[in-house]
C-alpha cells in the first residue's frame, strides 16, 4: 500500500479538529484506501482502533442506512456508548440521503472526529454547503501520480528504469488497484472500462435522470478523443448534427457538467495574461485518468502530444495549482499555475524534433514579461534550457517534489 503522504500532510493539520474532513475524487482513485491510510496515521499516534467507526455505503451490508435519519438513529446508539473521543469513517456518502443534515449533527452531538468520502465533485456546493458552511474542509483525491505510480512500480521490480516506468504509466494511467493485475493489458484494460462504466452509470446517469445514454456516450466519446483540444459546444452540436443527431449546446454543456461533477473530466479555462482576465470562450477538458481513455478509445501512444499535457495538467492539479490555459496576444502557453501568490509557467511538447518546433514552445514563455519560473516539458533527453527558461524530461518534471 502506497503511504500517499501528500495527501496525509493536506489532511494531518484537521486531525482531532472540530471540522469535517471530506475527500472527494473519481471513482476507485484511492479515496478508501486514504481512510485506511488516516486510520494507521491515528494508530501511529496513540489512537486505539477500537475508537473507529467504519462504513461503506457501496456494501449491501449497510443498504438500511442509506437514509440520513435512519443513520442517525444507528450512529447515535453507538456513540452513545463511547466513553472516549470517536472516530468516524464514512465511505461514499453520497449514497446517503440527506447526509449532510446527519453529519452535521453528529458533529453537534458527539464528541467524533469524522472523515467522508465521495464520488462528487458537486458534493460541498450549494444547499450541502449551507448545512456545513464553516465545518469542513475539502482534500480532492486523484488516480497516482507519476511519483506514487514509479513508487508502487518498484515494489514488485526495483529494477525498472524511468523510461520503462514512464512507458507503463503513459499506457495504464494511475488507477491504483491496476498493480494486482502486473500491469497486463486484457485484464488491465477490461478493470479501467468497468470503472468507466460504473461512472457514467452510477455517477452520471442515475445521478442526473439521463435518458439518452446513447447520446451521453457519444459526447463523452467524442471528448476523449479530443481531450486537450478547445472545445465548444457549439461545435460539438453542429458535429452532431452532421451526423444526423439534433442536440442543443445547452445540452451538451449540461451533459459535460455532469461527467466534470463525476470527477471524470476537468475543464481548463483560458487566461489572457495581457489582459489579466479569465476568457470564457474556448476552454479544453483533461480526464481524471488518461489510461482510462486508452481502455475505452485508444490511441494513447499515437496522440501522445494530448496525453502528455494531460499528465502535466492533472499533475499540476495534483499539487495543489489552479491551472488555466495562458493566451499571450496570438500565442498560447499550455498552463499557467497559480498557488499562494506564486505562479509557473509550462510548455509540453513531445519532442523538440525541429528549430520550428523549438521556437514553438519557447516563443510564447519569452513573451512573458515576469521573473516567475518557466518550463518547456518533452519526452527529449537533452538539456535544451535557455533565457532562463528551464527544459526539462516530463519523468524528471513529475518527479520533481520542490514544486508541491
Amino acid at each position: 500500500m502506497i503511504k500517499r503522504e501528500h495527501y496525509i500532510k493536506q489532511i494531518r493539520p484537521f486531525i482531532n479538529k472540530n471540522i469535517i474532513k471530506v475527500l472527494t475524487g473519481l471513482r476507485r482513485s484511492g479515496k478508501s484506501v486514504m481512510l485506511r491510510l488516516i486510520q494507521q496515521d491515528l494508530i501511529e499516534q496513540g489512537v486505539d482502533k477500537e475508537q473507529f467507526i467504519c462504513i461503506n455505503f457501496e456494501s449491501m451490508e449497510h443498504k438500511a442506512l442509506k437514509d440520513g435519519d435512519a443513520l442517525y438513529q444507528k450512529l447515535n446508539k453507538r456513540l452513545s456508548a463511547f466513553s472516549e473521543k470517536a472516530y468516524l469513517f464514512l465511505d461514499e456518502i453520497q449514497e446517503v440521503t440527506k447526509w449532510e443534515i446527519c453529519i452535521n449533527s453528529l458533529l453537534v452531538d458527539f464528541d467524533v472526529d469524522i472523515y467522508i468520502t465521495g464520488s462528487n465533485a458537486n458534493l460541498l456546493s450549494g444547499e450541502l454547503a449551507t448545512y456545513l458552511a464553516g465545518r469542513y474542509v475539502e482534500i480532492k483525491i486523484y488516480p497516482f501520480s507519476y511519483l506514487e505510480f514509479l513508487v508502487m512500480c518498484r515494489q514488485k521490480n526495483k529494477d525498472l528504469s524511468d523510461r520503462e516506468a514512464f512507458a507503463k504509466y503513459l499506457q495504464f494511467g494511475g488507477m491504483p488497484f491496476l498493480t494486482n493485475f502486473n500491469f497486463e493489458e486484457e485484464p488491465s484494460f477490461l478493470y479501467l472500462k468497468d470503472i468507466y462504466n460504473s461512472v457514467i452509470l452510477k455517477d452520471v446517469i442515475q445521478r442526473n435522470n439521463i435518458r439518452n445514454a446513447e447520446l451521453l456516450e457519444r459526447i463523452i466519446l467524442y471528448v476523449v478523443a479530443n481531450v486537450g483540444h478547445t472545445f465548444s459546444a457549439k461545435s460539438l452540436s453542429g458535429f452532431l448534427k452532421s451526423e444526423n443527431r439534433k442536440v442543443a449546446p445547452e445540452t451538451v454543456h449540461n451533459y459535460i457538467r455532469a461527467c466534470e461533477n463525476a470527477c471524470l473530466f476537468h475543464r481548463a479555462k483560458r487566461q489572457d495574461l495581457v489582459g489579466k482576465k479569465i476568457l470564457q470562450l474556448q476552454e479544453k477538458i483533461y480526464l481524471s485518468d488518461h489510461g482510462i481513455r486508452q481502455a475505452i478509445y485508444g490511441r494513447n501512444t499515437r496522440d501522445i502530444d494530448q496525453i502528455l499535457k494531460n499528465i502535466i495538467y492533472m499533475e499540476l492539479l495534483r499539487r495543489g495549482y489552479n491551472v488555466t490555459v495562458g493566451k499571450v496576444n496570438q500565442k498560447e502557453v499550455d498552463f499557467v499555475a497559480q498557488k499562494r501568490g506564486e505562479r509557473l509557467y509550462v510548455q509540453v511538447s513531445y519532442l523538440l524534433a525541429t528549430q520550428e518546433v523549438e521556437e514553438r514552445e519557447f516563443s510564447p514563455l519569452l513573451s512573458i514579461r515576469d521573473n516567475f519560473p518557466k518550463y518547456v516539458v518533452s519526452m527529449d533527453e537533452f538539456d535544451m534550457s535557455r533565457l532562463g527558461i528551464k527544459h526539462l524530461n516530463i519523468s524528471d518534471f513529475l518527479k520533481d517534489e520542490t514544486l508541491y
